[in-house]
């Protein structure tokens, strides 16, 4: 599986109003925490790898009762120069903390934490997610998944379409990932 992404900086309010004059459906708010590991066996900076436990929290329901998931990531290095498109493999777990301390008692150590805010649309097949990260503000990601790599090219093309659509311009694409981003603000 191929994750299609393309991320810009943007200032939230003008685009959830295209995103309302689009008829794009909400598909609510989650905060995330993402705690990312360095291997013991190679450096992922190197290779352009990423392996993370997400934290999932949903927003509350009526009850006043929301509901928190954990999933492990793998994230392969980009696949093209355009996108942040890259292969991702996810599996949900039961115990967050658990799988942390498994992949700590194997080797890997925790490196960085990226939390973040998001708010979701469905819009054309894709998701598009308004971001609020933690020390770097606010983003807007385009993404969808695709089965082979050879269906990247199009599907790219279409993100981009769909991001000038919401008055934003593609070639301002960020590659780095929220992670990189944050390193790179703390050096």
């Amino acid at each position: 599986m191929y994750e299609v992404e393309i991320k810009v900086r943007a200032a939230h309010d003008d685009v959830r109003e295209r995103l309302a004059d689009a008829d794009a459906t909400s598909l609510g708010r989650v905060t995330q925490v993402d705690t990312y590991f360095d291997a013991p066996h190679r450096d992922f900076a190197e290779t352009d790898e990423a392996l993370r436990i997400r934290r999932e929290s949903r927003t509350a329901d009526a009850t006043g009762e929301g509901e928190t998931d954990a999933q492990l990531t793998y994230k392969g290095p980009l696949v093209d120069s355009e996108s942040k498109t890259r292969e991702e493999i996810e599996a949900g777990v039961e115990n967050g903390d658990d799988v942390r301390a498994i992949l700590e008692s194997v080797g890997f150590a925790p490196a960085a934490t990226v939390e973040k805010e998001r708010e979701r649309f469905s819009l054309q097949g894709f998701t598009v997610t308004l971001d609020t990260i933690d020390g770097l503000g606010e983003f807007v990601e385009v993404d969808a998944e695709v089965e082979t790599e050879s269906a990247v090219p199009d599907r790219r093309d279409d993100a981009a379409d769909l991001l000038r659509s919401l008055g934003l311009d593609p070639d301002d694409g960020i590659r780095t990932s929220y992670l990189g981003l944050l390193l790179d603000t703390s050096e």
